[in-house]
């Protein structure tokens, strides 16, 4: 009986260290995504996301998002949690000055309504990849194929401009985006379950702006690919 009662305990403490640490990666995912719509929003606005599309400014600012998403990927075990935040809220603008050309292509009807069905549908797959007791984790490989995949027929559609390649692109994201954001969620709650509270308020910090990174880029690619089929040409 006491081997039982201990073993509950147990589990409910995972249980609530996988709350809190789910609970923090959201609320600096919640900030970088704020701080990427407040920039966006002032960048066309101000005029600026027009000469940013019609320049290689946009190119540089592309080029050095994935700098940081690459060297923050590989480097986060070497540097410090206030450097790592750091990067995360620069890649934040960056990407809110990029996203701004979407405002010269869409109405802001349609981006917003984009928003909110995206917001739905990952909360959706937050709340299934938190409570399933299925592992995701078979499908990560699958996933990360389907990424690249889409990455390189992306590129290769640059030089075709095949309008059913980048539909079909389109759709397929959705669903790679859609089944990344579950298992990240889960990832994540495994992590703050195998006691990542316990290692630190450094580790801790870090671990959730990794964590908080992953569902970032998780939402907003969904994001665009979802404008694609609900956004309003302006």
């Amino acid at each position: 009986m006491q081997e039982n009662v201990n073993q509950i305990t147990i589990s409910q403490a995972r249980r609530d260290a996988s709350s809190i640490f789910l609970a923090k990666v959201f609320n600096w995912m919640a900030t970088g995504l704020g701080v990427t719509g407040l920039i966006a929003l002032l960048t066309a606005e101000s005029g600026l996301a027009l000469t940013i599309a019609s320049s290689p400014i946009f190119f540089i600012l592309i080029i050095t998002e994935l700098g940081l998403v690459f060297f923050l990927s590989a480097r986060v075990e070497k540097i410090k949690a206030g450097t790592a935040s750091l990067m995360f809220y620069t890649y934040a603008v960056l990407n809110g000055l990029t996203l701004a050309v979407i405002f010269l292509a869409y109405t802001r009807a349609s981006i917003a309504g984009t928003f909110f069905i995206t917001a739905g549908m990952f909360a959706a797959m937050a709340v299934y990849g938190t409570v399933t007791r299925r592992d995701l984790s078979g499908f990560g490989s699958f996933l990360f194929m389907g990424l690249i995949g889409i990455i390189i027929a992306s590129i290769v559609n640059i030089f075709l401009n095949s309008s059913s390649l980048y539909w079909a692109i389109s759709l397929i994201g959705v669903f790679i985006f859609t089944g990344l954001t579950a298992y990240d969620v889960q990832k994540i709650k495994n992590m703050g379950e195998r006691g990542i509270l316990e290692q630190g308020e450094e580790a801790i910090k870090k671990g959730a702006i990794m964590g908080a990174l992953a569902l970032y880029l998780d939402f907003i690619n969904l994001f665009l690919m979802l404008l694609r089929f609900f956004g309003n040409r302006d």
